[in-house]
């Protein structure tokens, strides 16, 4: 007989089949709906399709408790059911995590390697019931989420930097907001799983998931394939061998001296800084040298790559201002940081309050305030 509400029954088949739906679009449709200008890591989209197939799954192999009554044969159950989670649905879940940072190759055999105790420990428990297993299993269970939180935090800070010091657009590239909602997500997870009989939980747990789903869409068709270049390999092989005079982050002084100049003339004087998406390695081979040497020029300097071209950026916005503002030219701001090279207002919002210390409303305000009294002398 089965136990449950009708209205609990008809949400537990819709988050199944939204899943099984959300892996199939992204297996098989090879076009991104939700933004069709961008290029989504291929890993990425597999590995969540991967993860919306597991939780269909998730659903099927827990489909007994709607029809068992007896203790026993529902504890049987739900043993076999985290098992199982554990061995699909965890696993891929962290993997997910893992393709969103595409500043290096993330090997996966660690992931099923941190998860296979619980899985070992659960199956002893299944044969002996031993209650000393229990707590076990559930400090060893918070351990592995917080090792993994921790973990996670310090390596999308690490993604964050490498993506300052090679990319002068972050639209569509950061990820560090997608780990906040998924942390929260995955909490009400965690809750249910320590309390599994409160009433609540479980449909609370269901709209999670559904909400979990839309949200991995989302973030996937929205995140842009960032995967090394064939030439960025090749300007790594370049400077493994770093020449005598080199400094200690491998970059020769000679080279240090005309990088700034070949700066000045191929990216400041042509407004090359003004290109939507450019990378730093497109910029080394604009002025002649590798992304390698570039990057350590930077460093040098106490500046990252993304620094650099949006300074040149807000400096560009400044002039078009004044000449606006000179020549009584209808302008807005949005226009103008579209025009110095920033395809959101929003980054051009916190990249000049960065560089400036005030908004740029405040600046303007100071612009015409300074005009006025240049005006009255």
């Amino acid at each position: 007989m089965i136990r449950e509400e009708i209205f609990y029954i008809m949400l537990y088949g819709a988050a199944a089949m939204l899943s099984l739906t959300a892996c199939c679009y992204l297996l098989f449709r090879r076009a991104n709906a939700i933004a069709p200008d961008v290029t989504t890591p291929v890993r990425l989209r597999r590995w969540t399709a991967a993860f919306f197939a597991s939780m269909a799954l998730s659903h099927v192999w827990y489909l007994p408790v709607f029809f068992l009554s007896s203790s026993e044969d529902l504890l049987v159950s739900n043993i076999i059911g985290a098992m199982l989670d554990f061995m699909t649905l965890i696993p891929s879940a962290i993997i997910v995590l893992f393709s969103m940072l595409q500043d290096r190759r993330w090997l996966q055999w660690p992931v099923f390697a941190m998860t296979a105790p619980f899985v070992v420990g659960l199956t002893v428990y299944g044969f002996s019931r031993s209650p000393v297993l229990l707590p076990i299993l559930y400090t060893y269970y918070l351990a592995l989420g917080v090792g993994l939180i921790i973990y996670m935090v310090r390596a999308t800070r690490q993604y964050g930097r490498w993506l300052r010091d090679n990319y002068a657009d972050l639209e569509h590239k950061e990820v560090w907001q997608s780990f906040f909602v998924l942390a929260a997500i995955l909490l009400v997870f965690t809750i249910y799983a320590l309390e599994p009989h409160a009433p609540a939980y479980k449909y609370i747990t269901q709209l999670n998931g559904i909400i979990l789903v839309c949200y991995l869409v989302w973030r996937v068709e929205t995140l842009s394939d960032l995967s090394a270049t064939a030439q960025d390999v090749e300007d790594v092989k370049d400077c493994k061998s770093p020449s005598a005079d080199a400094d200690d982050n491998g970059l020769p002084q000679t080279i240090h001296d005309k990088i700034g100049p070949l700066l000045q003339r191929h990216c400041i004087d042509q407004q090359l800084y003004l290109q939507h998406d450019l990378t730093i390695s497109q910029l080394a081979l604009a002025i002649g040298t590798n992304r390698f040497y570039l990057s350590q020029y930077f460093s040098r300097q106490g500046i990252t790559y993304n620094n650099y071209i949006n300074s040149l950026r807000i400096d560009q916005f400044m002039r078009l201002y004044r000449e606006a503002v000179a020549t009584q030219r209808h302008f807005t701001v949005q226009q103008l940081a579209a025009e110095s090279g920033f395809r959101s207002y929003r980054t051009f919002s916190d990249v000049f309050k960065r560089k400036t210390g005030q908004s740029v409303t405040v600046w303007m305000k100071g612009q015409e305030s300074a005009e006025v009294a240049e005006s009255a002398k």
